[in-house]
């Protein structure tokens, strides 16, 4: 009697334990597809849109234009050398204090390096920037947080460095 016991048991207990290891089978799979998750051919290409807007926008020497790829909301946040902006007109004001003319705004270039889903109408963007100028060509990195508002991709964090 104590054997069919155990052996009930030992049956029970491996039961339990396979169960657990589908569970966390199941689980893994769910978490690497949702991390997985691709941005869509049209999203993708809306965003590289914006970018190529903002370039030649740039390029021309309006900083009006070039803003309009951001969020226009007091809740943009920009993060440069100097700190934190919060707010698409003081982001903008700070643009136009620091690029005050087409010779300082020079040509731009943006390199995409890297575009990712954080899931539905969300998006993360890292890439280069270069500016050349007569005088110099400085470069640097960026990381870019966007979001779908009103059926339109727009940059809500800028971290430029």
């Amino acid at each position: 009697m104590e054997n069919i016991c155990q052996s009930g048991e030992k049956n029970d207990w491996q039961r339990r334990l396979r169960h657990t290891i589908a569970l966390l089978a199941m689980s893994i799979c769910i978490a690497s597809c949702v991390s997985a998750q691709r941005l869509r051919p049209a999203d993708r290409a809306a965003i590289l849109e914006v970018m190529r807007l903002q370039e030649d926008a740039w390029n021309q020497g309006d900083l009006q234009g070039f803003m309009q790829g951001y969020w226009q909301d007091d809740s943009l946040r920009f993060i440069g050398k100097s700190g934190i902006t919060y707010g698409w007109q003081p982001t903008l004001d700070n643009y136009v204090k620091g690029y005050p003319d087409k010779a300082a705004m020079g040509k731009l270039t943006f390199t995409i390096l890297r575009i990712e889903s954080l899931g539905r109408g969300r998006a993360h963007v890292t890439g280069k920037w270069h500016l050349q100028r007569a005088q110099d060509a400085p470069q640097g990195y960026y990381t870019l947080l966007w979001r779908k508002v009103d059926r339109r991709w727009v940059i809500v964090a800028d971290h430029s460095s």
